[in-house]
């Protein structure tokens, strides 16, 4: 049985599910497995879960990275991680390389 906690003054948040649109992201690490969890993102699909999916990869401390949308009609993702670092770290600086990527993106096209 894999163990649910929150992250202090993060963006991870309550058990999976959590209707609080404040916090969209929730955290259960993988008490089997060293440096392995998931991350549950509410209200998003298969968009946000290849590009953070993608992003992960691009770590080489990352082992193992992917993504699930369990049922069509859930507005939810599940991204795994698993690796030689700390998943929030690795979740963490994803997002911070992606918000870098992007900020690139709308700079090259504004005029």
């Amino acid at each position: 049985m894999a163990a649910r906690g929150a992250l202090r003054g993060g963006p991870f948040s309550k058990e999976p599910g959590s209707e609080d649109p404040a916090v969209p992201v929730s955290y259960e690490r993988d008490t089997k497995i060293v440096n392995a969890a998931s991350f549950t993102i509410e209200r998003e699909d298969h968009t946000i879960g290849n590009i953070l999916r993608m992003q992960l990869h691009r770590d080489p401390n990352v082992l193992f990275a992917g993504y699930k949308l369990p049922h069509p009609l859930q507005y939810k993702i599940i991204i795994h991680t698993t690796g030689q670092s700390s998943p929030t770290q690795a979740y963490t600086q994803a997002i911070n390389d992606l918000d870098k990527e992007l900020e690139y993106l709308k700079q090259a096209f504004e005029f």
